[in-house]
């Protein structure tokens, strides 16, 4: 059975592994401080200032911090929990996966998560607006941060202007924008997106570029980029058990990633692969829960036909639309074969009725 359930099941890009292999007897300094891990932010930051002319009044992107940590779920909790005070909450769409998928995690640092309706998984400028207008005064949690993801759990993705729009609330209303960037990959790659990676670190204010689900073993990188929140962060990813001292294993993995444009490259594979899923299920006259722009989709289908495609491959159910029909999820990865997908393809149209 080949599995479209998620896009971290393969082990690490081959490029990824043989470096790994090529270092493994050195011997590096710990927690980060090795020549890899200065390496892989060197090439980071050169993506980040890649082909961009910038007005003289913007973010200097050379200048950011980057520290790599283990995990999505252990990023997203060191951002919320150092940067915002005790009595501030972090505002995020109800399908956001600090809401979701996180078993409590922000809670449980004593921050509550603010949630807003979804459209199409994004956060909007009017549903940030109206969490801060109803949150008033000192006997509730005040709203300190914005959380978004890109792509977004249900697989869309942001564009420049509506990244620009939320930017501009929280300016408005003083609050901290992080964009949770595990499918990051994806998301660049898309062919909907229209944002570089260097607009996300001029419109947000701390993002992290996501490893875990993109040709590395596992790992995260976090940028950091306003200034003022870059102070003592060592000293905080250090007391949540977040500082590895074999620091280099994730410096190495992100040297391999970002020395060319392998990244990338593996976003696009991603890409590539459910494009010919989703043109497959378009030609059968398939709908789509949400826009199918990323590797994730969310085709809706007769429970019927679920229960003999569950037989030949591995899949989620994401929401029942009907008694008769659900929205699944099928998630392609950097490692997805054209094989494994032509496969699905043709089960599609072997089986599922126009």
């Amino acid at each position: 059975m080949y599995s479209f359930m998620n896009d971290y099941s393969e082990g690490a890009h081959p490029k990824v592994l043989e470096l790994l292999i090529e270092s493994n007897l050195e011997q590096n300094a710990g927690y980060g401080e090795d020549t890899h891990t200065i390496k892989a932010k060197e090439y980071i930051k050169k993506h980040l200032t890649k082909g961009q002319d910038r007005p003289a009044s913007s973010q200097n992107l050379s200048e950011v911090d980057i520290h790599f940590i283990p995990g999505g779920t252990q990023t997203n909790l060191l951002v919320i929990s150092s940067f915002l005070r005790p009595f501030e909450a972090v505002i995020a769409a109800d399908t956001g996966h600090i809401n979701v998928h996180e078993t409590g995690a922000i809670e449980a640092t004593g921050h509550k998560v603010i949630t807003v309706p979804n459209e199409m998984g994004k956060v909007t400028p009017q549903a940030i607006k109206a969490a801060v207008d109803y949150h008033t005064d000192e006997h509730m949690v005040r709203p300190g941060m914005v959380y978004i993801s890109d792509s977004t759990e249900l697989g869309t993705v942001y564009t420049k202007e509506e990244l620009y729009k939320i930017r501009q609330i929280c300016n408005r209303e003083g609050l901290l924008l992080f964009l949770d960037g595990a499918r990051l990959a994806s998301a660049l790659t898309s062919q909907a997106n229209d944002l570089e990676l260097s607009d996300i670190a001029e419109l947000t204010d701390v993002f992290y570029i996501g490893g875990t689900k993109n040709g590395a073993l596992l790992g995260e990188a976090l940028v950091i980029v306003k200034e003022e929140l870059k102070r003592d962060f060592r000293f905080l990813i250090k007391q949540r058990g977040a500082l590895m001292a074999k620091g280099f294993v994730a410096g190495i993995q992100f040297q391999a990633l970002f020395q060319d444009n392998l990244y990338f490259e593996l976003g696009y594979h991603a890409n590539a692969m459910a494009e010919k899923i989703r043109e497959t299920l378009l030609s059968l006259g398939v709908e789509f829960l949400t826009p199918p722009v990323s590797n994730q989709l969310f085709p809706i289908l007769p429970d019927s036909f679920l229960e003999k495609l569950e037989e030949e491959f591995v899949f989620s159910v994401q929401k029942r639309i009907d008694k008769d029909h659900s929205a699944i999820r099928l998630v392609t990865s950097w490692a997805t074969t054209p094989n494994g997908t032509d496969s699905l393809c043709r089960y599609f149209l072997d089986n599922l009725k126009r």
